[in-house]
């Protein structure tokens, strides 16, 4: 039988320190997992998501109760930083490798439950499975896959805290279609199998599983213009020397749309490659003569992309959480490097 970790991201409010004191919360970033390009931690989670899980949540205990009786040995935890995190995904290494890199264990008999309150908590968990998982270039072993800078990470389990997130404003396991019971999250875990996903990385650190949106609205809801050079492996989308209201980059699909303007036409984590579209106001004029504005969505595939602002800062969400932008950011795709147990 499994050893069975359900793992919930807290806040430190409630731990030596506290928030206050230059604590990561929720798994948000300490100083060490700064974003070089934006100054802000790179898996900050947002002030909604530090206080979502204090205490055990009806689903968490729910969940217990159904592995429990299934006889599997459970443990919850509750990590309030990253190096609490990271103790959890330390019983999913593998034994010694003879060049000293530390590798998951691909038989191994502990499998993990991450409990979310948001998809960027879910982020925050995989982000640090990447930062323990991927060996440095230099140290590159022979038995990595071509394609990829790290290895097949292990499977985790998503159980949702919110059950409104799977209707019309779905977070990522509605979009995957994965379980929301947790009678059935823990059937997944104890009869499931792995369904692997890609799993976009980024050049500032992070890691993205859904998406992410750049560009910005005024107080009254209206778009703001943006510049910013975008290139798609070799295609290069906009120069940076006409205005944008918005560019989506997506692994899966919860950017394909803005407003009623279809953004990604077919987004899919599992097939090796991202999708990504600027959305361009362009003037033209009718037979009368008289101008409008028309919105060109250009869109493109490929396996990177590279975003260069051309002035100021760009807003950005990636995976919900907030960020800005001040120089080159570069995204590629790592195919079917991460995993989530399906039945």
């Amino acid at each position: 039988m499994y050893d069975v970790v359900l793992l919930t991201l807290g806040s430190e409010r409630d731990a030596p320190g506290g928030c206050g004191s230059g604590g990561a919360c929720c798994g948000g970033a300490t100083g060490a997992d700064t974003d070089p390009a934006t100054g802000a931690d790179a898996g900050a989670l947002g002030a909604a998501d530090r206080c979502a899980t204090e205490r055990p949540r009806v689903p968490v205990l729910a969940c217990v109760d159904a592995l429990n009786a299934r006889g599997a040995r459970v443990q919850t935890v509750t990590a309030r930083s990253d190096a609490e995190i990271d103790e959890v995904l330390a019983r999913l290494d593998g034994p010694p490798r003879p060049d000293g890199l530390t590798w998951p264990d691909p038989d191994g008999k502990t499998r993990l439950v991450v409990a979310t309150a948001s998809d960027g908590q879910l982020r925050a968990v995989l982000r640090r499975l990447v930062r323990r998982y991927a060996p440095a270039p230099s140290r590159r072993p022979a038995d990595l896959p071509g394609d990829r800078t790290l290895p097949d990470l292990p499977p985790v389990a998503v159980l949702p805290l919110d059950p409104a997130r799977g209707g019309t404003h779905q977070d990522l396991a509605a979009q995957l279609g994965l379980p929301r019971d947790p009678s059935a999250v823990a059937a997944a875990v104890l009869d499931g199998t792995p369904r692997r996903l890609d799993l976009l990385r980024n050049d500032g650190g992070s890691v993205t599983l859904d998406g992410a949106l750049l560009g910005a609205a005024d107080d009254a809801g209206r778009p703001l213009h943006w510049r910013a050079r975008v290139e798609v492996d070799d295609t290069i989308l906009t120069e940076g020397d006409e205005p944008l209201l918005a560019c989506a980059i997506g692994n899966a699909g919860g950017y394909a749309t803005l407003n009623d303007v279809t953004l990604l036409a077919a987004p899919d984590p599992a097939d090796g490659q991202v999708e990504v579209a600027v959305a361009v106001p362009v003037v033209v004029r009718s037979v009368l003569g008289r101008k409008r504005v028309r919105l060109e969505v250009r869109r493109a595939r490929g396996r990177a992309v590279s975003v260069l602002p051309r002035e100021g800062k760009v807003p950005y969400l990636d995976d919900g959480v907030e960020g800005e932008l001040t120089r080159k950011r570069s995204w590629w795709i790592e195919p079917g490097a991460w995993a989530v147990w399906s039945i």
